[in-house]
């Protein structure tokens, strides 16, 4: 079996001492690819700088909402479409909208103004989109329809109802589905995996965050993505092969730069 963690963080400092090793155990668990993203400039070519160092590792340059501090419109535009030419970046991400913690309207608007100035970059160097959407469902489905059309890309890490989901896969989005799938308090997202075509499922683990059963509370790495598969399988009553095999190929068919050699 072959999967793909299509959303993780290995540039992170819990992976400073043993990354090769993490890498080791998620080769032998069949997870021969992961894409990595940055949510800053400096995390951006981090995970650029990982990419190059291993085969089978992909990056997505962005800045994320939360660190909207990190943006300036000249300099940062260049310096994404600068990291953005290297041969394994595959993605914009992850950028969108985070209203979790943020209650100022001036805030949010500005996150909104930057998160479409980065698909304007994602449009301009015609890459598919990662976006981190929290709390902030209707802004980011609006943002989609009148400013994201064209582009390709994941919800990552996806926490909207299925009502929501619905309106992301009409409009030829994905969805990323992680640790919370197999959390007891998933209320939602259970439902929303058995309803989805097939072609709109992405795998993701978001390590060293959100580590599924039976490692939650742990750090998360990229060899946990099968527990998310596996659940995937149980909840659609699909063989994990099957689950394996069409998450894979919806990987390879958004981020076109997984394929081939690396």
């Amino acid at each position: 079996m072959n999967f793909v963690d299509t959303h993780c963080h290995l540039n992170d400092e819990k992976f400073s001492a043993d990354l090769a090793e993490v890498w080791r155990r998620a080769n032998e668990l069949g997870v021969s690819r992961v894409i990595n993203f940055g949510d800053t400039l400096k995390s951006s070519a981090a995970v650029v700088a990982l990419a190059e160092k291993f085969s089978g590792m992909f990056a997505g340059v962005g800045i994320h909402p939360e660190e909207i501090s990190d943006f300036e419109e000249k300099n940062s535009v260049e310096k994404i479409i600068e990291l953005a030419a290297q041969k394994k970046v595959v993605a914009i991400g992850e950028i969108g909208l985070d209203y979790y913690w943020e209650k100022d309207s001036g805030a949010r608007l500005l996150q909104q103004k930057i998160f479409i100035r980065q698909l304007d970059i994602a449009r301009q160097l015609n890459l598919p989109v990662c976006i981190h959407e929290r709390e902030a469902h209707g802004d980011a489905l609006k943002i989609l329809k009148t400013e994201a059309r064209g582009l390709r890309g994941v919800l990552h890490c996806y926490s909207g109802s299925l009502e929501m989901a619905r309106e992301v896969w009409k409009l030829g989005w994905l969805i990323g589905v992680d640790g919370p799938l197999t959390f007891k308090n998933s209320a939602k997202l259970p439902e929303i995996v058995k309803a989805a075509p097939r072609e709109m499922l992405l795998i993701e683990t978001d390590a060293p965050y959100l580590a599924p059963v039976p490692n939650r509370g742990k750090r998360n790495e990229p060899a946990f993505v099968v527990d998310v598969a596996k659940k995937i399988a149980e909840l659609r009553g699909e063989e994990l092969e099957f689950v394996a095999q069409y998450t894979t190929e919806n990987a390879e068919h958004l981020y076109k730069g997984i394929s081939g050699k690396w």
